[in-house]
This record gives structure tokens, sequence and C-alpha cells, in this order.
């Protein structure tokens, strides 16, 4: 196919890199041209707008930071993509506003999926990312092919807003889960144990998770660098908690998550990976 692609940061880069692997034509648009000449370099194309990027192609990507910028730049996809177009958007955004677009896209014979995903930086690289779905049947499997060269589990939710919707309950779990992981080596700390020992301990038992293994091995390190940014988890977390207020639904643990990463931002940590809470954790104990 024929791909318009829009937002190659930390991880988009990389879902670029594997739909050129899986033999697709990319049509790349970034505000910083330069930020993605090693795409160039592997056969991706420039164009100098979304709306430039989607003209002729078979589908559109949208990957960018914030819903105010799935609309941006759903303005421009919606302005030349053709009929039958698949317009999928595969940031963590608005469930209503997925559901706005959709409803757009149909009127104009476009095909649209929001399709979020999960996995961070390293399932971008290694095409493992979880990705969550929402839309039509038919639409979804005419994107399977594209979704296969980014992802390992692919699962359709529902009708539009329901991939974001998903999402969001993974961004809910993944909170609490992070939460558990600093806590646990802020204690572990606190009281003098050796932290390499503590984590092989947890990893090999039932307090495993996916931030012992994958983040608080970077934390030990003294490695922040995101995977994901705090910035955009706490986006997400505000994401859930508005459709949370919609539906009168409390959750604390995810009202504590979105406490605790809002300091994080606050102490000038929003640029860094979300394993930044730990070093929260640990500067409160001294």
């Amino acid at each position: 196919m024929r791909i318009a692609f829009v937002g190659t940061g930390v991880m988009g880069k990389s879902m670029v890199v594997n739909l050129l692997k899986a033999g697709h034509e990319v049509v790349v648009y970034t505000r910083t041209k330069a930020k993605a000449e090693d795409l160039f370099a592997l056969g991706a194309h420039w164009a100098d707008s979304p709306a430039a990027a989607v003209q002729g192609a078979d589908a559109a990507i949208s990957m960018v930071g914030y819903p105010n910028d799935v609309e941006e730049v759903w303005q421009g996809f919606l302005s030349a993509a053709r009929p039958g177009c698949l317009l999928i958007d595969m940031t963590t955004s608005s469930p209503s506003l997925a559901r706005k677009l959709a409803a757009a896209a149909t009127a104009q014979g476009c095909l649209p999926l929001d399709g979020p995903v999960s996995g961070g930086d390293r399932g971008a690289r290694e095409a493992t990312l979880t990705i969550m779905v929402g839309g039509a049947t038919v639409d979804f499997e005419k994107a399977r092919p594209l979704f296969e060269a980014m992802g390992k589990t692919i699962s359709l939710q529902g009708g539009p807003g329901a991939g974001q919707l998903c999402k969001l309950a993974n961004q809910i779990a993944i909170a609490s889960g992070m939460v558990a992981m600093a806590e646990a080596l802020a204690f572990a700390r606190a009281n003098g144990l050796d932290l390499d020992a503590v984590l092989k301990a947890l990893s090999g038992g039932g307090a495993s998770s996916w931030a012992l293994l994958n983040l608080a091995p970077r934390v030990l390190k003294g490695d922040f660098a995101p995977g994901f940014y705090v910035k955009h988890f706490v986006k997400d977390i505000g994401l859930a908690l508005e459709v949370c207020r919609e539906q009168k639904l409390s959750l604390p643990g995810l009202e504590l998550a979105a406490k605790l990463y809002a300091d994080v931002e606050a102490a000038g940590d929003g640029d860094c990976g979300t394993q930044a809470l730990a070093r929260l954790y640990f500067s409160r104990a001294g």
C-alpha cells in the first residue's frame, strides 16, 4: 500500500521502519524534516503537509501527541483523501474525538479506524505492539496487513472509539503497576537492600509485572530516557479520568497515579520516561 504517516517520534519512527520493511511505500510528514532523514535513507518519501502526504494514498496513519494534534492532522487528511482511503489514528486520544472523526471520514467515503498502541519504544522497534482497534470489521480487515507489520497482538474492540476506550483501560492498569513498581523499589532502597537482588527476586515470582521486567532495570541504571513520555502519560490518565467523570465512575488508584505523575511533571521530568516516577519516590525518601 501507499501510506501517509504523520508523527515520527519515539514510537512512530520505528513503526514507519517496519512498514517499509514489509514492502509498503510510505510518505511522511513531520514538522522538522531533518529528524526524518534516516527514514528517507530507508526509502520513505517526504511531504510538506498532512494533506500533501495523503494525496493518492491507500491509507493514512496519525501517531501524534495530543487530541488537538490529531484533529489538526485529520483536517489535512480529510481535505485530500480519496474515497476508500483508510484513515487510522494510532495516537492515544479521546474516544469522543475518535467517534467525531469517524463520522466525518465516513461521510466522505473514507474508512476510519482508531488503533492506539501499547508496547513502548521496544515494542515499536520489534514490531510487537499491542494494537487496540475501533471501527467497522470490514475496514479492520483491510487494515490488518498494516497492523501486522507493526504489532503482534491485534484486536477489534468494537465500533468507533472502542479502541481508545480499550487503550485507556490499558493505561489505567499500567498506572497502578507503575506506582507498585516505584513503591517496591523505594521500600527496598529505604531499608538498605541490594536493589538488583530485590529486582531479581520480585521478577521471578507473583509480583512480576511488565514494569518490573522492563522499566525497573532502567531505574537501577539511572536511565530515565523516554520509552513513553511522562507528559503523554499524564495526558492519557487525564483522558481516562474524563471518561470516568462522564460515567460517574470512581477509580481511586487512577486518581492517585494522576496526582503522582502530575508531581513528576512539575518536578521537570515531563520529557522523561514513565519510570521517572521511581525517581520522585527516591527523592522524597532522601
